[in-house]
Parts: C-alpha cells; sequence; structure tokens
C-alpha cells in the first residue's frame, strides 16, 4: 500500500495521563505531516465514544499520539488488536515490556548492553520497612551522586539528580508522586544523547544521535518542552566510535525489547565512550522541540514521507 492508498488515517492525542499537553502538541505535527502528504486524517481525543467510532468507521491505521500510561503502557494498543485495526508502533506485550524501567533495563543488560547499577522500590516496601532503615542501605549501596526516577512515565517527571544524601528523602518523595515503584540508579557521567530508531521496511534503523546541554545541566519536564532551554546537537558531538557504539546500542535495545517501527533510546556516552543506556520510549515525543524530529531531519528525511511510510508499514504488519 503506498500512501496515495491510504485512504484514512485516525490519529488518538490528548488522553489523561500528566503528558496531555504534549501528547496534543505531538498529535497536531502528526496531523500536519500526514496531511501534507495528502493522507485524509482524522483527529480524535481519546473518550468513552472512540472505540465505538473505531467499529464503525474502521481507519486503515491508528496512529497513537498518547503520551504517559494511556498511551504506552500497551492497554489501548491492546484494544487496538482486539478490534483488529492496524495502528502505528510498537505491539502491547513489547510496550508493557519498555513502559516499565526496571524490566527494560533487565533485558538491555542481557542484550549485552550497559545499563546502569541500581535498586527498584515500592511504596509499601519503603513504608512498611521504614523510611529511615530504607535510605540508610539505598545510600550505603548506591552512594550519590544517583538518579531517583519513576519506574513508569515519561517527560522526565519525578525525576531528581540527588547529589547530597541529604536530598534522598525529598527526590523519593517527588518520584513516589507519579508512581507506586520508584528507581534509584548510579548516575552516569557523559554525554546525554536519545537515539530514535525506525523501521520503514528494510529493518530497524539508527537516526543521527542528538545531544541534548540543558541550561540549568537537567533535563526535566521544562527544558524538554520550552523552547531555548536546552540546547541540541544532531548529530551529537562524539567521536565515530562512540556514535557507532550508541546507535548499535539502541538498535540492540529495540530489537531486545520486540519494539517495532519508531522508538527513542536515551543513552548517556561516558568519558571511555561507553554507551549507558538509560531508558526506551515507544512512543517519542513528536513536538515542535522533540529529539526524533530534529533526528529525522539531520538524515535529511521529510516527515509528511516518513511518517506516511511509517503508518504503511503498520498495515503491512498487520497483514
Amino acid at each position: 500500500m503506498n500512501s496515495s492508498a491510504l485512504r484514512s488515517v485516525t490519529v488518538l492525542a490528548g488522553g489523561i495521563s500528566h503528558e496531555r499537553d504534549v501528547s496534543l502538541r505531538s498529535g497536531r505535527r502528526v496531523v500536519d505531516s500526514l496531511t501534507s502528504n495528502g493522507i485524509a486524517v482524522d483527529l480524535r481525543d481519546p473518550d468513552a465514544t472512540l472505540l465505538g467510532h473505531l467499529t464503525e468507521s474502521r481507519p486503515d491505521v491508528v496512529w497513537p499520539a498518547l503520551h504517559g500510561a494511556s498511551g504506552e503502557d500497551g492497554a489501548l494498543r491492546g484494544l487496538l488488536e482486539a478490534l483488529d485495526i492496524p495502528f502505528v508502533g510498537s505491539t502491547s506485550a513489547a510496550a508493557r515490556l519498555a513502559w516499565d524501567k526496571p524490566t527494560a533495563k533487565e533485558l538491555a543488560r542481557r542484550a549485552g548492553v550497559l545499563t546502569p547499577r541500581g535498586i527498584t522500590l515500592s511504596h509499601d516496601a519503603f513504608r512498611e520497612l521504614g523510611a529511615a532503615g530504607v535510605l540508610a542501605a539505598i545510600a550505603d549501596e548506591h552512594p550519590v551522586p544517583v538518579v531517583v526516577k519513576p519506574a513508569r512515565g515519561g517527560s522526565a517527571q519525578g525525576v531528581t539528580v540527588v547529589d547530597d544524601a541529604d536530598g534522598l528523602p525529598r527526590a523519593m518523595v517527588d518520584a513516589y508522586t507519579y508512581c507506586d515503584d520508584v528507581i534509584v540508579e548510579q548516575k552516569i557521567t557523559g554525554t546525554e544523547i536519545a537515539v530514535g530508531v525506525i523501521d520503514t521496511g528494510d529493518g530497524p534503523t539508527a537516526l543521527p544521535a542528538v545531544e541534548i546541554v540543558p541550561r540549568n545541566g537537567i533535563y526535566g519536564f521544562e527544558a524538554r518542552y520550552n523552547a531555548g532551554e536546552t540546547t541540541f546537537y544532531t548529530p551529537a558531538r562524539l567521536e565515530p566510535d562512540a556514535a557507532d557504539a550508541a546507535a548499535r546500542a539502541a538498535v540492540t535495545v529495540h530489537e531486545a525489547l520486540g519494539l517495532r517501527h519508531l522508538s527513542r533510546v536515551d543513552l548517556i556516552v561516558d568519558a571511555a565512550g561507553a554507551a549507558w543506556f538509560l531508558e526506551v520510549n515507544v512512543l517519542p515525543g513528536l513536538t515542535e522541540t522533540s529529539l526524533v524530529p530534529m533526528a529525522l531531519d539531520a538524515a535529511g528525511y521529510e516527515l509528511g514521507m516518513v511518517y506516511a511510510a511509517l503508518a504503511e508499514k503498520a498495515v503491512a504488519d498487520h497483514h
């Protein structure tokens, strides 16, 4: 099926997660890109009428642009699978693996990719075992600097870099606001990069790495979505061997988790040129300040053509 044969694409954006506004911006950019390629697009904010609408309208393909749990934890994808409707992105099973950061880290490690040492702790364990004793044990086994983050979620919400042990309790509380499980992991010092992986039919291919240099040193929510808060270098300012290692790591993670079509792998490249896996996003942001569109542009791709090709791949994979 070529793009002219795609009669209709339904883009899902909005939802009820903490990342609703980002999702709406991503969805609008996808709509504009597909429309510019001559494809009819229906933009919908998921609600109680969605499944009935999809059952009746039977679009050629659905493009979930829903960030956060509503689009990335596998539930919506499972429903689309149940409705037998093609969709862009990873299957429900693969999305569940990627959505849970400890699981993704373990699968990456088993595939031979470096990932920071850490511990995952539930909110219940934190309370029942006594916060003071738990914090002491964490500090002993994982001395600062550490990164504290929710075990599930995106856009760096609830993430804290802890350079002083006194800041650990507050960081844990902040992370538990977003998720009942929290990761405390070794902080790797180096160049922060994001590597997009796309597959429009020739197998997973790494896009040029995007180097991330936040103005305040931390690539948090504000730095991600407010223009001017972060400087990006595409391709990243890496030695060729380090860039190749990062690209290989990204594709390895993509394949190890069984992802498809599109993903973004976040890594730190240390002073020795080694790439450390942090997390993977099965629905990377596609806003005007997002990293995958930057990488596509740097690689010489036209967004409308790439997005149309991904929609076509989704249809082909469905058959």
